[in-house]
């Protein structure tokens, strides 16, 4: 919606990986260095973890758009909790493997069938598993175990791991020795900086087409620390920073601007949650003794629905000329629609022969 008013040839902040506006802070940059190193050596594991909204995902779709398909058959897998044999089965699935029955013996023979064929053909076959926190131990051993398939002393497959930072402590447990002796490199994605936070949003609103100066410079430390320097967070703010902009034909963004869409997100649904923030900090003041009074005592129940009245007021305004901007632009193309027709009618009228 608001594209054409900021000039922009795509929404800058959608939460779809896009590989071709891939930011390369310096952790992303070591990530995916450690990423192409591990398919260079061409065994082993590669682990990337983070937080979730770091950029892992975006990092996997920007290593696979970069491969050679004559050379590497690369497939990505999102699990769930999945047991070895659905683990395996799921493996089978993605490299469009056929099997004549569904048990483990069947799934194996079939990917080491399929994976010598590869290696025939001078190609070998690489494994993204993304989300591998989700997999229990014993399905990360299976992963390990298919490592172990091997032609002329070569290793015929290979796995990068990705996962929020609850995969470290799977990794880390005692039974997972010989799985952690196969890793040749990881990572861990944290937080973009204040500095790499400006960066990504200035590279990405260029990326679209829009003006680098579109927010004033106090403004980034704001978004920063309202997202925590996660980009999934940036990207969700700075898309209704835009949308708000279109609304209230803002041009250039000051910090109050994004003050505005911080308190309306602050004060929807979907942003409370029903335990206390326990990182806030209440200030008690000490008890002093008051002489009784007739003034009267504020219902903390009114005050509360006072406050959500106005969330809701502030919501709804937003919504009203968001709708008043659709009809006008539905207006502009009727009248449009009806110009072309009128100029349609007189050519005709002046050239009885047509």
């Amino acid at each position: 919606m608001y594209e054409a008013y900021y000039g922009l040839k795509d929404r800058p902040f959608q939460l779809t990986p896009n590989p071709q506006w891939f930011f390369a802070s310096k952790l992303h940059k070591r990530a995916l260095a450690y990423l192409q190193y591990g398919l260079s050596q061409g065994e082993g594991f590669i682990v990337i973890t983070g937080d979730v909204g770091t950029g892992k995902t975006t990092i996997a779709n920007q290593l696979l758009a970069k491969l050679d398909p004559h050379q590497i058959i690369a497939r990505q897998i999102v699990t769930s909790k999945l047991n070895p044999d659905d683990l395996l089965r799921m493996i089978c699935s993605v490299f469009q493997l056929q099997v004549k029955e569904h048990n483990k013996a069947t799934y194996l023979e079939a990917i080491s069938a399929y994976l010598q064929a590869l290696a025939q053909q001078k190609k070998r076959a690489l494994l993204l598993v993304d989300e591998a926190q989700n997999l229990p131990l014993e399905s990360i051993e299976e992963l390990r175990m298919l490592s172990n398939f091997q032609l002329a002393g070569k290793p015929l497959l290979q796995s990068f791991l990705l996962g929020q930072n609850e995969l470290n402590a799977v990794i880390q447990s005692p039974h997972m020795e010989q799985f952690r002796q196969r890793i040749i490199a990881s990572s861990n994605l944290s937080a973009l900086s204040v500095e790499d936070c400006q960066a990504y949003i200035e590279y990405r609103i260029q990326a679209a087409g829009g003006p680098a100066a579109l927010l004033d410079n106090a403004c980034f430390a704001m978004i920063h620390q309202f997202s925590s320097g996660i980009p999934r967070k940036i990207n969700n703010l700075m898309d209704r920073v835009l949308l708000y902009g279109f609304l209230e034909e803002i041009k250039t963004f000051t910090p109050h601007d994004v003050q505005q869409v911080i308190q309306e997100i602050s004060g929807e649904v979907a942003n409370h949650s029903s335990v206390p923030d326990q990182s806030t900090t209440v200030a008690i003041e000490p008890v002093t003794s008051k002489p009784l009074t007739s003034e009267p005592t504020v219902n903390p129940y009114h005050a509360m629905m006072a406050e959500l009245s106005g969330l809701l007021d502030n919501s709804l305004q937003h919504k009203i000329r968001m709708a008043q901007q659709l009809d006008d632009l539905l207006n502009q193309q009727q009248q449009q629609v009806l110009r072309q027709g009128q100029t349609t009618q007189i050519t005709t009228e002046e050239d009885p022969k047509r």
